[in-house]
């Protein structure tokens, strides 16, 4: 099984009007092939942060007990980032001083164009170059730059900047040198890219695709399959997610061969999310598929660098790709590889793959009233449909969650229960939200004079965000309508008493924007609300202090118009 990892990272270029043309030099004269080391061995991305920022770097203790891991599932080719001395050197150091059998594929991080960043770069061009000599028994490639020349890059460095960059670091190492860059470039996409420039100074390509991601970001990629029957839905979404990156391949192969180009094409970095935003695809299982069927493409890419190993809790809700967790226990993808003892404590199934569904809307609620959570129902007020019960609906963010709910009876504001959430916050927040069976029409609801209302009792310190969300992720339809409230707004106090909350309705819409993930094109539906409250704190929004555990008391919430 060949695999990698990833981090994204880009750079522009510049130069005024006097800046001299550059010249480019020739194409190599000479093609350093791969080493059966970088050939024969599983290959993974690896970066050790597990904090909620990257202001930690691992200790040597914790790059050892990563590096072991990966060793003992016989994953011994790892694709590392940076040269700096805080993580790559501290990674290669490891390997040497514990004679570990893992071979590396060193990055050296361009961060900018040269017009802003040359200094920067240089700095890390020269760390590259001395870490490629020093450890020449165990570096087998370098790659210079990452991610830095697709369009949608956010730093957009210019091909001339990176052609020098690359012809510095491969005049003074003996190793292969590549760039990483999304399949676009490589494949020079709707002819827009200045591709050829670079192949010509590169001994291989090391492309990325992310089919997952282009279910999310590319309009018009098909990977529904909303014609095959359920039972056999999630093997046709996952055989349409390989052959998309098959065909990313493909391209980049067929350009290389239109220009006359014949140096080995890897993939640089590809995988699929465990959890994360990314409804009715991101699971374990899916995880699992995807992997399986990389391993059995056998006459594709030379090597596929699977992205990534471990967890990285703070890249927030891109984070979920790693076979393992950032507590180290090894996935289901992996659990073939490793003792009980390594193991997460999932047992998933293969039936347990999921698959998209498309949403089932129900008639427009015309009460007056719309109860989620309470125990006495007035007359004539609506309750969600389907299988809804007073705690099972009760969902958190992400997973591991982010916080944990409970029905208590000992302290209420309506009846005998009452939900006590308690955060387990992420490097980002946490959220907590009621998801409704099948997806309501309160488009009645949407005006001024309608309320969002519940009892709330804590001490928390800061704001919430309280709202809905609309629409499906699965359909790239996904809205969060989430407005931030400060003790004293709407009736909300965090003095540690009940308090009733009403918001006006036309105030939560009015903050609603297109969720994680989803495209820009997704709009506020009230006809289709998914999640009919959510509790949250994201700590770029509310600008909170991280990491607050306070628990918090919901009673009686339920939407009410005139």
């Amino acid at each position: 099984m060949a695999l990698l990892l990833s981090l994204t990272l880009s750079a522009c270029g510049g130069g005024g009007d006097s800046t001299p043309a550059p010249v480019e030099p020739p194409p190599i004269s000479s093609v350093r092939a791969l080493s059966a080391d970088f050939l024969s061995r599983n290959a993974v991305a690896y970066s050790g942060y597990r904090g909620p920022d990257r202001s930690t770097p691992p200790t040597a203790a914790e790059v050892l007990e990563d590096l072991q891991l990966l060793e003992q599932g016989n994953f011994k080719l790892i694709r590392i980032f940076g040269s700096h001395d805080v993580d790559g050197k501290v990674i290669l150091e490891t390997i040497a001083n514990n004679n570990l059998d893992i071979k590396v594929q060193l990055g050296v991080w361009i961060s900018g164009p040269k017009a802003t960043h040359d200094a920067e770069n240089q700095a890390e061009i020269a760390r590259g170059i001395a870490l490629a000599n020093t450890y020449g028994n165990i570096i087998v490639a370098v790659s210079v730059g990452n991610e830095t020349m697709v369009d949608w890059s956010g730093l957009q460095v210019p091909p001339d900047d990176m052609v020098d960059y690359i012809t510095t670091v491969r005049a003074a190492v003996a190793q292969p040198v590549t760039t990483d860059d999304n399949w676009a470039f490589f494949a020079n996409d709707g002819d827009k890219y200045q591709t050829r420039k670079v192949l010509d100074v590169i001994d291989f390509v090391s492309l990325h695709t992310y089919p997952l991601l282009d279910s999310v970001y590319v309009p018009g990629f098909e990977w529904k399959h909303e014609s095959v029957a359920e039972p056999q839905r999630a093997a046709a979404m996952m055989d349409g997610m390989i052959a998309k990156a098959k065909a990313d391949y493909n391209a980049v192969k067929a350009y290389m061969t239109s220009q006359g180009i014949d140096i080995p094409i890897t993939i640089g970095e590809t995988g699929w999310k465990a959890e994360g935003p990314e409804a009715n695809r991101s699971h374990p299982v899916n995880q699992k598929m995807y992997v399986d069927r990389l391993a059995a493409w056998t006459d594709g890419p030379v090597k596929i660098f699977y992205f990534e190993a471990f967890d990285e809790p703070w890249k927030g809700g891109d984070n979920g790709w790693g076979l393992f967790d950032v507590s180290r226990k090894a996935r289901y993808v992996v659990h073939d590889l490793y003792p009980a003892s390594v193991r997460d404590s999932t047992t998933f199934t293969a039936d347990d793959a999921i698959y998209y569904k498309p949403a089932v809307a129900n008639p427009t609620i015309t009460a007056n009233d719309y109860y989620l959570f309470a125990d006495t129902i007035p007359a004539g007020a609506a309750v969600p449909t389907g299988p809804n019960t007073p705690f099972t609906s009760w969902q958190p963010w992400d997973a591991p969650p982010t916080a944990v709910g409970a029905i208590v009876s000992t302290d209420t504001a309506e009846g005998a229960n009452a939900l006590e959430v308690t955060p387990a916050p992420k490097a980002w927040g946490w959220g907590f939200f009621l998801n409704i069976a099948n997806p309501e029409d309160l488009s009645l609801f949407n005006n001024a004079s309608s309320h969002l209302n519940f009892s709330i009792k804590t001490t928390y310190a800061g704001k919430l965000e309280i709202g809905f969300f609309t629409g499906s992720a699965g359909a790239n339809s996904g809205v969060d309508a989430y407005l931030p409230i400060s003790p004293g707004q709407y009736g909300y106090q965090n003095d540690g008493q009940w308090h009733t909350v009403s918001i006006p309705i036309s105030d939560i819409a009015a903050n609603s924007a297109p969720a994680f993930g989803q495209p820009v094109t997704a709009t506020l539906n009230m006809a289709q609300v998914t999640n009919g409250f959510v509790i949250a704190d994201r700590y770029a929004v509310t600008g909170n202090a991280a990491g607050a555990t306070t628990k918090i008391l919901i009673d009686d919430v339920h939407w009410s118009k005139p």
